[in-house]
């Protein structure tokens, strides 16, 4: 599913073939817009991420008409398991359901071509085009050389790389937020043990937290995710903290059993790989004129729990939704803006909510409470959909609450 021939100009050129730039290709394209998507991957590829889809994942599927087809492929699971660091833990329900992003992203990215855009590819973003200050297109290198491709708009969906964020002028970062490190691990015979998603808080995680999430044919993703990775250093230079995730994987599986079995019993399938965080809509512009920054290149992902695939869709719908109102750059760039600040608040809780896994003893004090009062797991089910302020669990006002409910 691949074409190395883009047409120099489009309405829109989508760069980025994600969730967030198919989630914005699609929506525009339905609407009768002329979209050029381009990534700088043949489709399907592979994806470093941990493959979860919780419910605002599932929303954002519907709205884009490919959640059937999701979940026909998708391992479904009723609930995430929270792991707290004496062991005890609580299920809470949800939904929930696990597809590599090898076969998510290609579901989406043929659900925009279905809808008209046209795909080109391998191309890498290497610099916009622009008229004065106005984006008006960009400059992409693929086998055959560099094309320029003319644009009344350019959407960035480029992830979390800070490469075409620099290129684009709209990087204030460069440093990621976190950093995680995922493999697959074939086990059938835990997979008819294991059919939840797994959360794991511990002192010795550095941190971060584990992850084992089941997916299909017996699949396994497991993980370890490491927010506020990156120290900033006198002269505003960010420099990672001095932790190995290699071994912090290691350390997973001497104090978590399932990763444990999971890794010593289990078939590898392919390498461990690492990836950066953009999180918490922080670390670049959301736009400039003629050009609008979505998905985790705007920093789409929850610090706490390293969630994103949902959110990149969203901010994909919210660019679409505001290219299609038009207006001027100045009103499509504000319309777009004010949306994405919209979102913020609701970012900027579970960043606060984060701080479980520097203390993961808040973790060992919420899962005993929980498993004690229907209520507060109810809470805890709210959160994972969205309804519940995480604060009301994770700071230090919620804890106090919690210890006297």
């Amino acid at each position: 599913m691949s074409s190395t021939v883009p047409a120099d100009a489009c309405e829109v050129l989508v760069v980025g073939a994600g969730p967030s730039g198919s989630a914005c290709a699609r929506t525009l394209a339905q609407a009768g817009r002329d979209v050029l998507l381009v990534d700088q991957h043949d489709f399907p590829r592979d994806k470093v991420c941990g493959d979860g889809l919780i419910p605002d994942a599932h929303a954002a599927l519907r709205v884009l008409g490919v959640h059937d087809e999701v979940m026909d492929q998708a391992l479904r699971a009723a609930h995430v398991r929270c792991v707290a660091p004496r062991g005890g833990h609580v299920d809470v329900p949800g939904q929930l359901a696990v597809l590599p992003r090898r076969q998510l992203d290609d579901i989406l990215c043929r659900a925009a071509r279905s809808a008209g855009a046209r795909l080109a590819t391998p191309l890498r973003f290497i610099a916009p085009l622009a008229d004065g200050e106005r984006v008006v297109g960009a400059r992409l290198k693929g086998p055959g050389g560099e094309h320029e491709i003319a644009a009344r708009w350019v959407v960035l969906a480029t992830g979390a790389s800070a490469t075409a964020l620099a290129a684009a002028g709209v990087c204030e970062r460069r440093a990621p937020s976190g950093v995680a490190l995922r493999g697959y691990v074939r086990h059938p015979e835990l997979a008819e043990r294991l059919r939840e998603l797994q959360i794991v808080w511990h002192p010795r995680l550095c941190g971060g937290y584990g992850w084992i999430f089941p997916g299909p044919d017996g699949v396994f993703n497991i993980g370890v995710g490491l927010t506020g990775s990156h120290a900033t250093e006198l002269g505003g230079r960010a420099r990672m903290r001095e932790i190995n995730l290699r071994r912090m994987l290691d350390t997973f599986c001497e104090v978590h059993a399932p990763a444990a079995e999971l890794m010593r019993h289990g078939a590898p399938q392919g390498e461990l790989k690492g990836a950066p965080l953009r999180c918490s809509l922080g670390g670049a512009r959301w736009s400039r004129p003629g050009l609008l920054v979505t998905g985790e290149a705007a920093g789409s992902t929850y610090a706490f729990s390293g969630e994103g695939i949902g959110k990149a869709m969203e901010t994909g719908l919210l660019a679409a939704a505001a290219l299609l109102e038009g207006g001027d750059d100045a009103a499509v760039r504000a319309r777009y803006e004010a949306a994405l600040a919209g979102l913020k608040p609701r970012f900027e809780l579970y960043e606060k909510a984060s701080h479980v896994n520097h203390r993961p003893w808040l973790a060992d004090l919420v899962v005993w409470r929980a498993r004690r009062s229907p209520r507060i797991l109810r809470r805890m089910s709210a959160v994972l959909e969205e309804r519940q302020n995480p604060g009301r669990l994770l700071t230090w006002r919620g804890i106090t609450k919690l210890m006297f409910e």
